[in-house]
């Protein structure tokens, strides 16, 4: 019995056509219900938090997996022509007081995707059926700004009533490749593909196991090739809209792998997978 079965949830097959009929490719709507905002984070049990503290805490380290939210300000430019930080200091005089004013888009920095954010292109529909509408309230109307939308379906605030805690899994690719005799080049500002055969290698070099549920993070070495390069490099790949960017294949046996184990993905690069 597959680890699927074990948790009464269908196999890969059942949800590569839509798990329903008229629902697109690839979806499970209505799997966790039809007004469900979490997705596969419910996989993220109690059972299975508890026994990941029960059993990977051991020296107690916190490390911070954020990027500063002022990392592509410097070049005056961002990925995919997204609103840069900036913050306004502002000395509240006569008193011996500041205030702060914070400006930028979410996805400036490191973030998780919400599901919200990219909808099936075709079917025109986020997670649930959930349409453009529905976001952004009554009498939207196409390629306008809404402000301060008042609904919140899919937000980002329904992953946060618990946040995203539980056992975690790092790939790191960028170590495993310079540590090999000839390193395969990976330039991560080309549409470069990391195959899951790669991926299944460094985790038999790192020893580790995979327990369903896990939150895989991968390590590409983004950050590292990006730190070389220079402010006028960097402008020059931020005017490419949309950027080449490596990531982890497209490829049906990923999507596969990634249904029948986890709970959810992140890595280092502005894209999971590779881009353009």
């Amino acid at each position: 019995m597959s680890s699927l079965q074990e948790q009464g949830l269908p196999e890969y097959d059942a949800v590569k056509d839509g798990l329903r009929k008229g629902d697109p490719h690839h979806s499970a709507w209505g799997l966790y219900g039809e007004n469900d905002e979490l997705g596969t984070l419910n996989r993220l049990t109690n059972g299975r938090v508890v026994e990941a503290a029960r059993s990977e805490i051991v020296a107690g380290t916190r490390i911070s997996l954020n990027l500063p939210l002022s990392l592509q300000t410097p070049s005056q430019k961002s990925f995919f022509n997204r609103a840069l930080f900036h913050q306004d200091l502002i000395h509240k005089a006569p008193r011996i007081v500041n205030d702060d004013i914070w400006t930028f888009n979410t996805q400036i920095s490191s973030q998780w995707d919400g599901l919200r954010h990219f909808a099936y292109q075709k079917e025109q529909k986020f997670y649930n059926g959930v349409t453009l509408s529905d976001i952004h309230g009554e009498g939207f109307i196409e390629g306008d700004t809404t402000r301060d939308a008042r609904t919140s379906v899919n937000g980002i605030q329904a992953i946060a009533k618990q946040g995203i805690i539980g056992r975690c899994i790092l790939i790191d690719y960028h170590t495993w490749r310079l540590s090999l005799p000839n390193p395969p080049p990976y330039d991560p500002f080309t549409t470069t593909a990391i195959p899951l055969s790669t991926l299944l290698s460094v985790l038999e070099s790192q020893k580790t196991t995979i327990k369903f549920g896990d939150i895989l993070l991968i390590r590409t070495g983004y950050g590292a090739a990006y730190n070389l390069k220079s402010e006028v490099e960097l402008s020059a790949l931020k005017s490419i809209n949309p950027p080449y960017l490596g990531g982890v294949q497209q490829s049906e046996e990923m999507l596969r792998w990634i249904w029948e184990n986890f709970s959810a993905v992140g890595g280092d690069q502005p894209s999971f997978e590779c881009w353009r």
